[in-house]
């Protein structure tokens, strides 16, 4: 008995031994696969990083060599028409730094953003000197004051049904390309518009607006919404930044090339965005994506230089919140039912 329990006992060990010596080689086999899949990842990387620093080359040869041809064309450039094709190669420089968002560094980002700054200020200042100066013409006092009072009692007109045909400019302050900057300002209960011949390329703020509907037709450099209330603003393709702040019960539709709402809450957002949009210290905002039509935005969107094709409107990043396996509170998708705006 004892002897068949040995040999029982025998029989289980050498089967035990012979499992453990059979895991050896399914554990080298694993750890070798682990190794192979490191070493794979780390070549993928490291080809995926000199893509980037390709793309990155690629971009500054290209970028330099226009904004140069640009400059020239500024400099040497005696008629509207040398002018134009400044305009022409600004608007590829734009698209060129719209594609290029992706992988370049925020520092090179915001470098190229400020010379194409710099640039469309210049070419608004030679467009200002080739402009034909206005002829000077005398005015009676009495026939000036006649127009002041028809001018006075038709706004007064208008107010009154809660249309402004001129409302108050927004002042101009001083500095580079500071005529390139207006908008409305201090306006309550108003139906406000611009038009693409007075948007082109402007920098735009809309500052402390209440219960107003706001449409800017045409292609705007940059927008900037603050301390806004229950207003509407329905805008055509912004060729750089949208920056919202302290806003509350708006609705914005706009195409653009970045996005940053700062301190706003309550707010829906119709957006065409080429880049991630930015969201922080802000609640109740809600994103669906940019629907607003008006006849000749097909124009304006080939002149602001971003890409149709390509829209994050939905791509959000919470400075307020960093977990990753968690979504933000403080923003959501419109819903679909939701989303059916009557513009006009």
């Amino acid at each position: 008995m004892e002897t068949a329990s040995f040999s029982a006992a025998a029989a289980n060990g050498a089967v035990g031994s012979q499992r453990d010596r059979s895991l050896v080689p399914e554990r080298l086999q694993r750890r070798e696969q682990e190794r192979q899949l490191e070493v794979e990842r780390r070549k993928q990387k490291r080809q995926n990083q000199e893509v980037e620093e390709e793309k990155s080359d690629f971009f500054a040869a290209a970028f330099a060599r226009e904004r140069a041809a640009v400059e020239e064309l500024l400099e040497g450039g005696e008629s509207m028409e040398q002018l134009e094709e400044a305009a022409a190669r600004l608007q590829g420089l734009q698209k060129l730094l719209n594609d290029s968002v992706l992988f370049l560094a925020a520092y090179d980002l915001r470098q190229g953003q400020e010379a194409l700054t710099r640039l469309q200020a210049t070419l608004a200042e030679r467009r200002q000197e080739l402009q034909p100066k206005k002829r000077f013409a005398f005015k009676t006092r009495r026939k000036d004051a006649a127009s002041a009072a028809k001018v006075e009692s038709a706004s007064g007109a208008l107010a009154a049904e809660g249309v402004l045909a001129s409302p108050p400019p927004l002042k101009e302050e001083g500095g580079i390309g500071s005529s390139w900057v207006f908008g409305f300002s201090n306006v309550e209960s108003q139906v406000l518009e611009k038009r693409a011949e007075e948007l082109h390329q402007r920098d735009v703020l809309l500052t402390e607006l209440t219960k107003c509907t706001v449409r800017l037709y045409g292609n705007p450099n940059t927008l900037r919404l603050a301390k806004a209330r229950n207003c509407t603003v329905l805008c055509g393709p912004v060729s750089t930044s949208v920056f919202l702040e302290d806003c509350s019960d708006c609705v914005l539709a706009v195409a653009c090339q970045q996005l940053r709402v700062h301190t706003t809450r309550d707010t829906r957002i119709f957006l065409q965005v080429t880049s991630r949009a930015i969201v922080e210290d802000c609640s109740g905002i809600q994103f669906a994506p940019y629907t607003w039509r008006y006849p000749g935005m097909d124009e304006d969107f080939e002149g602001s230089g971003l890409d149709r094709s390509k829209n994050n409107w939905k791509d959000v990043d919470d400075f307020n919140w960093l977990a990753r396996d968690m979504a933000s509170p403080n923003w959501s998708i419109l819903p679909e039912e939701e989303r059916m705006i009557q513009w006009d």
